[in-house]
């Protein structure tokens, strides 16, 4: 009588595939950053954006309505800045793990950042480069900075505090970095005819920057601002 075998059913080991995908929403004001970034994730079956959002509030509404893993939320958003907006998200949703995308930022920002509840910093023109391993970093518990994976959060304040403290930055008196070019070029003696060349924008979208520079700045005239950039060194000194 012929025996009959037993065949136990084999558990296969888990693959990277066999991982859900890791949802995330993209906020970020100007389309076309929001654009080719869900472009590069969505590419990645590892990724999966759920939303986005074109400001700090709907921010925060497309985080509490799809509770996702991630939020790439840009340091520069209108009605409501990134770190504002940061704040209120940890407040009520504070599972979500959150990157800043930015064109630029400070050490004080970073520090700022990283104590209010961010896990991970990626500049724009690193996007292309960070962008999914830094994902792949916080999502794994570890933080994004410098275009790094950190470990020890406590050691990386620990030297972006000595850092900061070893070289006092620059006030801005909130200037925008656009905004600083434009006064550099002021001091340079540059007309707005000039400037708009320059940076290939209008001279009303010129003349808007200056409005906004005389009223952080307190100044009402042109020669005013470039004494007042030169006294307070907020144009490189050669």
């Amino acid at each position: 009588m012929p025996v009959k075998e037993t065949v136990k059913a084999v558990k296969k080991p888990a693959t990277p595939a066999d991982k859900p995908a890791i949802r995330l929403v993209v906020a970020d004001d100007h389309p076309v950053v929001r654009f080719g970034v869900r472009n590069m994730l969505t590419a990645d079956p590892g990724f999966e954006v759920v939303a986005e959002a074109e400001d700090g509030d709907v921010a925060i509404t497309q985080v509490l309505d799809y509770e996702p893993d991630i939020l790439l939320l840009d340091l520069q958003m209108p009605r409501l800045p990134g770190l504002e907006a940061m704040r209120a998200i940890m407040s009520r949703s504070p599972r979500v793990k959150i990157i800043l995308l930015t064109s630029t930022i400070s050490t004080q920002q970073i520090i700022e950042a990283l104590q209010i509840g961010a896990r991970g910093i990626v500049l724009k023109d690193s996007v292309a480069g960070d962008l999914g391993e830094s994902i792949r970093a916080v999502a794994s518990g570890d933080y994004w900075i410098g275009g790094e994976r950190v470990a020890n959060l406590v050691m990386a304040l620990h030297e972006l505090m000595q850092k900061a403290a070893a070289v006092p930055e620059r006030k801005t008196f909130g200037l925008t970095p656009r905004e600083m070019e434009v006064v550099s070029a002021i001091v340079e003696g540059c007309s707005n005819k000039d400037i708009a060349k320059q940076y290939t924008i209008s001279e009303e979208t010129v003349k808007r920057h200056l409005s906004n520079i005389f009223d952080k700045t307190g100044v009402s005239t042109r020669l005013e601002l470039a004494l007042f950039a030169i006294s307070h060194k907020l144009i490189a000194q050669e």
